[in-house]
């Protein structure tokens, strides 16, 4: 949990506590939509007849079709979505019969169809009246048309929502009340965050922040049912925990694979923000991986960077991919930032789930060695033969040996210079550094290291040991 008292911690964990309270930023309220509005339809105008008359009549003032109708619009339609009335058109009189107008209509009439009859010969004689009938269709494109209907794409949205059906019964929200190690005032206080069922028979995945210092501890269902639950183990290398309460046939949650992720990727977050709101679900995109933070908890790495809404009491809450697999434990956020948060990948999460799962206690895999993670200009500054790998050098933070003394690399004859460019098929680099890789091992896995040593390359296996508290 953070101190927000240090000036250094540029950022926090994110459940409601007292002690742990993520800092927020208040959004600029959004300003009010503009009301649009259609112009009315326009009334039919009556003309007056034109006549022949051969004297002029005395002037009259000029009647109001005459006036500008744009000076005086009239108001804009409530509902602006459906089409104006139709005015109501002014009945006609019947002309006024007269004496031999039956006669010319008449004698018109037989000449209009006589002359029809000779254009109809003529039509069908040159084959036009065969042709095929012109279907005229509104353009696709004519967006501002409120007949057209236009395509609209729901895949993102039905992913989403498909996602938060999957994954949410496996969401819940943890009661915790105790003290917290990291805080200056050392008196009982109480917090909120999440959690995740990863087993049936009621074993949760959440962050060491939530459960740190708890003297008592309860754990939510979506359907509200309460559960006392116990710590089991917390991890010693990350802000990870695990939580077991006395249940049966829970809906789990699907572990997915973090070591796929890419940067864009959809991703969706579900938790308890403020403590309040359980089951809340917002989406995002994976913004960058391989991530370092610093927390009063110590330093993470290898984190995975989101845009996903995150904030105080979502702390231990899943971030999910497309398919509702689990692929982070939500775990932090920026501090006076919007749309940075940070997630523990589930691929380190992993071996900590398989040891409870076997009655075991949570331990982290150890090698003994301190290195240089190795980049492009850290080869060109001191001449490396490789742009990717573990140097296997003791840096200025420390005055201990590059290889610990009776530590399991010592003990496989690992030497200070070697850079370890694999563990078994998988490559180091930047994407994948030797501590994000070893913590996918247990204590007591055997390992096959590819080093890089004096221009030759030889391999070595290791039998890890289990990584001493504190380290």
């Amino acid at each position: 949990m953070t101190d927000s008292t240090r000036p250094d911690d540029e950022t926090q964990p994110h459940e409601t506590t007292g002690w742990g309270r993520a800092f927020e930023s208040r959004p600029p309220a959004e300003p009010a939509p503009a009301t649009f509005g259609a112009a009315p339809a326009s009334g039919n105008v009556p003309v007056a007849p034109v006549t022949s008359a051969s004297f002029s009549p005395p002037p009259e003032p000029r009647t109001d079709w005459a006036h500008a109708r744009w000076a005086d619009p009239d108001p804009t339609p409530e509902r602006w979505f459906e089409s104006a009335h139709p005015a109501t058109a002014r009945p006609i009189a019947p002309p006024t019969r007269r004496s031999g107008t039956g006669t010319v209509l008449a004698a018109a009439l037989v000449a209009a169809i006589l002359a029809s009859g000779g254009t109809v010969v003529a039509l069908n004689a040159s084959g036009v009246l065969n042709r095929p009938p012109i279907v005229v269709t509104a353009p696709s494109s004519n967006a501002n048309s409120a007949t057209v209907k236009q395509p609209v794409s729901l895949d993102e949205s039905s992913a989403i929502i498909d996602v938060a059906a999957k994954a949410s019964p496996s969401v819940v929200r943890i009661f915790t009340e105790g003290i917290d190690p990291n805080s200056v005032v050392q008196q009982t206080q109480q917090g909120v965050g999440s959690g995740i069922i990863f087993d049936a028979n009621g074993w949760i995945l959440t962050n060491r922040h939530v459960v740190a210092g708890t003297t008592s501890l309860n754990v939510e269902l979506r359907d509200g049912t309460r559960y006392a639950g116990k710590v089991y183990g917390v991890d010693t290398l990350t802000d990870l925990a695990i939580v077991k309460i006395e249940a049966k046939g829970l809906a789990t949650a699907t572990m997915g694979d973090s070591d796929a992720l890419k940067v864009g990727e959809l991703v969706v977050a579900i938790g308890s923000p403020l403590g309040t709101f359980s089951n809340s679900v917002t989406s995002g995109i994976v913004s960058a991986t391989g991530r370092r933070i610093t927390t009063d908890g110590g330093d993470l790495r290898d984190l995975i960077q989101t845009d996903a809404a995150i904030n105080p009491g979502n702390s231990g809450g899943p971030l999910l991919d497309a398919s509702g697999a689990v692929i982070g434990v939500n775990t932090a956020i920026a501090r006076d930032a919007t749309g940075i948060g940070f997630s523990i990948p589930i691929n380190i999460a992993r071996p900590m789930m398989r040891q409870a799962l076997a009655g075991q206690s949570l331990a982290r895999p150890y090698i003994g060695i301190h290195y240089v993670q190795i980049d492009a200009q850290l080869a060109k500054t001191d001449k490396l033969p490789v742009k990717d790998g573990a140097w296997v050098h003791a840096d200025t933070t420390t005055t201990d040996p590059a290889v610990v003394p009776n530590g399991p690399a010592a003990a496989g004859g690992l030497k200070e210079g070697d850079i370890i460019t694999k563990i078994g098929n998988q490559a180091i680099d930047t994407l994948h550094p030797l501590d994000t890789l070893l913590s996918q091992y247990s204590p007591g896995d055997t390992i096959v290291l590819n080093v890089l040593r004096n221009g030759a390359t030889v391999n070595i296996s290791i039998t890890l040991g289990t990584r001493p508290p504190g380290l």
